[in-house]
């Protein structure tokens, strides 16, 4: 296999989904303490997500808690309930080109900006005849890291 051109990090976040968020914040926020950071909406993505939090500074790690706009339409954030693992790059362009190349399956959508305001794309969790690789049913999240935490975690 050709030499990677980029490195992941470490976990960026993990998303959890529910009918009702309110039932995910009840454990994650008040039993647990983990702090309410911030919120997300996308009527595209069909998600009302509260964002969560582990840890201070470039070791910080997201728990998104999510629930559905609409349980009937996709994607279904709330299925499965571990919807799904965003892993910190260090160059999140080089490693779209490379994976592709690899025969790595991307979900649609690209190279975007997602909710915590970082580019993001996702690796598909199911394979095609032409792009083999997938997540395995697993949805996967690559983030591209800020210089902090290339600089933490590197």
């Amino acid at each position: 296999m050709p030499q990677r051109p980029f490195r992941v990090l470490g976990i960026q976040q993990v998303a959890i989904g529910h009918e009702d968020k309110s039932r995910l914040r009840r454990l994650w926020v008040d039993t647990l303490g983990l702090e309410l950071t911030g919120s997300f909406r996308s009527e595209r993505e069909n998600v009302d997500e509260d964002i969560c939090a582990l840890g201070k500074g470039p070791l910080r790690v997201e728990v998104d808690l999510m629930q559905p706009l609409d349980p009937e339409k996709k994607p279904k954030v709330h299925e499965p309930p571990l919807n799904h693992i965003g892993l910190w790059v260090d160059d999140l362009k080089a490693a779209v080109e490379w994976l592709t190349q690899q025969g790595v399956r991307f979900a649609p959508g690209g190279i975007r900006k997602g909710a915590a305001g970082y580019d993001v794309c996702f690796i598909h969790p199911k394979g095609s005849e032409e792009f083999p690789l997938s997540g395995e049913g697993v949805l996967i999240e690559l983030v591209q890291a800020p210089p902090e935490v290339i600089a933490a975690l590197g």
